[in-house]
Order: C-alpha cells, then sequence, then structure tokens
C-alpha cells in the first residue's frame, strides 16, 4: 500500500482499499516506514512510569524503553499533550537568564538562549502561530487561558441591542464555553433560557451545516453573536467553518469560534476564512502543558481594541510608549491591543519550546498524516465491531465517517456495561485514552508523535476487552485469534 496514495484518496474524501495484513503489526510498521514522525522528539512515558507514585526515580522509572512494547500508547492528546523534549532546554534557559541577569531579562537578548526578551515573547509566539492557524502575526494575541479570553472576545464582540440579544451556541458545549456564554448574557441582565439558541444535532450525535445555515436564517434578527466549536469535543466532529462564517457574514452577524480541539489538529485558515475571532488553548494538540498560555485570532478589520471597546490593560498598550507610564492608553494595533496583563514568561516559553518542532513541519504535511492515522484506526475498529461476538456490536463510532468533518479524534460510545472492563484493560496495558460520560472512549492518535503501530497495539488490547467472557475463552482456546494476526 502506497500511503501517499491513501492520503490523496483521503483529502478527495474517497475510501480507502486496506490490504488483507492491515491489522497485523507488520503492516503498520510498514506504514511508519513510509511517513514522517516527531515521535524522538517528545518524552514518551513509559509503562513503569505510568504507575510512578514519587517524583524520585526508582529503578523501574529510570530505565528507558528496550522497545515499542515497554512505552505507554498514548492517544490523550485531545484533553494534555506529550511534553516536547525541548521544553527543558527552553525552561533551563529561562532559568539561566533570570538567575543571571535578573529584571534585564525583560530587554536584553542572551546569545545561544532559544528565547527572545521577556517583553517579545507573546509576540514572538504569534508569530510562530501564524502558520498554524494561517493568519498574520497582528491577528494573533497569545495570552491567558481559554475561557478568559472567550470573555474578552464577547466583551468586545457581544453587544446585545434591541430585538438582536441572543447567542448562538451547540447543543452540548464544554463547560468552559457555557458557563462563559451564561455569565455574559447574565452580565447583561438577560436570561440565558430565552438568550441561547442551541444548534440541536439532526440525528445521534452530529449537527449537519444545513441545520445551522437553518437556524440562522430563522433566527438572524434575533442573534447578537454566534460562537460555535471548531471541532466538537464529544463527537469530534469538524464543523464547516469557512461555509457557516460566510453564512453568518451574509446576514450581517458577528461569528466566533472556539478552536481549543482544532488548533494543532486541523487545517485552518482564520484570516482567509474572515473569521471575526476566534480562541483557543495551547496544552492539547498543541502540546505546551497543563493549564498552558492560551491564544486568540482577531481579523484585520477588527483590529482597533478602541474602535471595538476591548477591556484596557497595560500590556494592550503599544510597547513603544508603555513604559512612559503616561496613563494615556494607546493600544497596540492588532489583536495584541486586546492584551491585558504581562503574560506569564514560563508559559510563554513552554509554548515557545512546543512551538519549535511545529515550525519544523507544516500543519497539510501533519494533516496527511493524520488523515491516514484516524483512517486506519477507524478501519481496524470497524474490523472489530464486524466479528461474530454475541450477535450485536459492542461499540459504534460516533465521530463523522467522511475524513474532511472530523479530525484526529475518533469518539468509541460502548455498551454501558463495557465501559468499566475496557478501561481497566486499557490502563493494565498501559494506553491512555479519554474517557466522557456517557460511555464515551475518544481516541485520538497525534501525528506529531503517535505511530500506526500504536495503532495496531491499541486495537489488541481493545478486542479481548470488548468480547464477551465466552467467546474470549473460546479464542484463548483456539490460540489466540486476534494474537496471531499481530
Amino acid at each position: 500500500m502506497d500511503p501517499k496514495q491513501a492520503i490523496n484518496q483521503l483529502r478527495n474524501g474517497e475510501k480507502v482499499a486496506w490490504p488483507e495484513n492491515a491489522e497485523s503489526l507488520d503492516f503498520a510498521q510498514h506504514l511508519d516506514n513510509n511517513t514522517t514522525s516527531f515521535r524522538d522528539q517528545f518524552v514518551i512515558p513509559t509503562k513503569a512510569q505510568l504507575k510512578r507514585t514519587s517524583i524520585v526515580d526508582t529503578a523501574d522509572t529510570r530505565a528507558p524503553a528496550t522497545s515499542q512494547f515497554d512505552s505507554s500508547i498514548y492517544f490523550c492528546g485531545n484533553s494534555l499533550g506529550l511534553q516536547p523534549k525541548a521544553v527543558a532546554e527552553y525552561l533551563g534557559a529561562y532559568l539561566q537568564t533570570w538567575g543571571s541577569i535578573t529584571v534585564g531579562g525583560h530587554f536584553t537578548q542572551l546569545e545561544d538562549s532559544p528565547l527572545v526578551p521577556y517583553q517579545d515573547m507573546a509576540a514572538d509566539c504569534a508569530r510562530k502561530t501564524a502558520g498554524i492557524v494561517e493568519a498574520s502575526p497582528e491577528e494573533i494575541v497569545v495570552m491567558n487561558t481559554l475561557t478568559v479570553n472567550l470573555h474578552l472576545m464577547m466583551a468586545a464582540f457581544y453587544r446585545p441591542e434591541g430585538r438582536r440579544k441572543r447567542i448562538m451556541l451547540e447543543w452540548r458545549p464544554f463547560p468552559s464555553d457555557y458557563y462563559a456564554i451564561e455569565s455574559q448574557i447574565e452580565w447583561h441582565g438577560l436570561d440565558p433560557e430565552e438568550a441561547m439558541l442551541k444548534v440541536e444535532p439532526d440525528d445521534g450525535y452530529l449537527i449537519t451545516t444545513e441545520k445551522i445555515l437553518s437556524l440562522i436564517d430563522q433566527h438572524a434578527g434575533e442573534l447578537a453573536l454566534i460562537l460555535l466549536p471548531g471541532i466538537q469535543y464529544y463527537s469530534g466532529q469538524l464543523l464547516d467553518i469557512p461555509t457557516i462564517t460566510k453564512h453568518a457574514h451574509a446576514k450581517g452577524l458577528i461569528i466566533g469560534w472556539d478552536l481549543a480541539h482544532a488548533a494543532g489538529n486541523v487545517e485552518l485558515k482564520l484570516h482567509d476564512w474572515d473569521v471575526d475571532f476566534a480562541c483557543w488553548c495551547t496544552y492539547k494538540y498543541m502540546n505546551s502543558g497543563a493549564g498552558s498560555i492560551a491564544g486568540a485570532f482577531v481579523h484585520e478589520k477588527h483590529g482597533d481594541a478602541r474602535k471595538n471597546k476591548a477591556l484596557k490593560g497595560w500590556y494592550g498598550h503599544d510597547k513603544s510608549s508603555r513604559f512612559l507610564m503616561d496613563n494615556k492608553f494607546r493600544p497596540t494595533p492588532g489583536a495584541q491591543g486586546f492584551q491585558l496583563s504581562n503574560p506569564s514568561v514560563i508559559d510563554l516559553t513552554c509554548h515557545s519550546a512546543s512551538l519549535s518542532v511545529f515550525n519544523q513541519t507544516t500543519m497539510a504535511d501533519l494533516r496527511s498524516k493524520s488523515l491516514l492515522l484516524t483512517a486506519y484506526a477507524e478501519h481496524l475498529l470497524n474490523k472489530i465491531a464486524e466479528r461474530t461476538f454475541d450477535g450485536s456490536y459492542p461499540f459504534e463510532i460516533i465521530t463523522p465517517k467522511d475524513p474532511l468533518r472530523r479530525g484526529a479524534q475518533l469518539s468509541v460510545l460502548l455498551r454501558e456495561e463495557l465501559m468499566e472492563e475496557v478501561s481497566k484493560a486499557l490502563e493494565a496495558a498501559g494506553i491512555i485514552c479519554d474517557k466522557r460520560k456517557p460511555g464515551c472512549i475518544r481516541v485520538a492518535p497525534a501525528p506529531l508523535y503517535n505511530t500506526f503501530s500504536d495503532v495496531c497495539r491499541f486495537m489488541e488490547t481493545f478486542e479481548g476487552a470488548v468480547r464477551p467472557k465466552k467467546v474470549a475463552e473460546q479464542a484463548s482456546a483456539q490460540g489466540g485469534e486476534v494474537e496471531a494476526r499481530l
């Protein structure tokens, strides 16, 4: 099988013809040998390290992985990405700077340091993010955390007036979005139950583009803002951002996007799509550490923070006159005029380290590999589901089948009685996946560090866990059908 040909098929929305040996580890390794990986630039915990109970190393936690079977399988980058090895180098440079030239680190560039002066770090990260979201650096600001940025953007762009008071949102938003939207509505003295317009799925868990466009048409006169997820966290559905944005603008509406599960995962063209604003975190697919600094996009047409009545802060003041301390606010042109306070340099350091890996490749190349990884996982899951168990499927994939309508994540909805058994089996095998109630395991192979062999090995454990005990005992007596394939 030619991986490049398969990727081209997926990019055209076509199905891939998988060979008969697709379930074998040899085939998975063939795909690994013919695709690019940055796995060696990440810290991959061993199975022993996952059981760590102390920060003090023991013989087990010090021991490096001698084979791929010693390494854990990490499919949880949609919740917290793995640690780039560059983080240690970058944090070391920060500690050296802080410990030697102290406050001078704000303005002094040390030789051989991967870091720019503290005052320039947020703008430097914005430059390094430009290719990930396809926008100019001036349209990007790296600051705060996701929910804070959602509040700041809504403070600037949610202006209820007259009949236009409602915010369109998805039916099942992540709590960060829901609470932010709810409190912004309440801040304006409105009732969230009346001011929220929730987009319900047509059937099951997926929301069609047609449904969203129809609701915009029906309620355009009542909407003050649209705020939707680029990728829905539970189902893994990738919404049609350019089509929905264009339709909203045709009705004279402002539209923003939460890209927490999309940034660093799928190709984005925020400037060309004419998105008004967007927010994202950096600790998922962007691998910058738990609770790390977030990012926001503000289209250049909205780049005058003063005109948009953005909240003011010292770090939104233009850097050229920031230290005049005259209390005469002159906003930085572009998105960085929306900044409030001095950003955490430690957060920026970790983020800069992660961006150094992204800047060795392109989102187009990462997306290409991701399409194939996810399609391979889907194929193997379907083969497991099709096998004879007890006459019924033990799970269903609720993520869209169309590869262009999803990111790296496949949401596997288990029969309720299987959830505990599957969770225990995965944990025992050193496999980390994100579990979301009710009954959903979100399998997210990240193209930067996950391999096709990871996917193949995961399936062996997963299939053993979802088989009824009677069938499992029969397979064991026959020599283990699944194990023989691997």
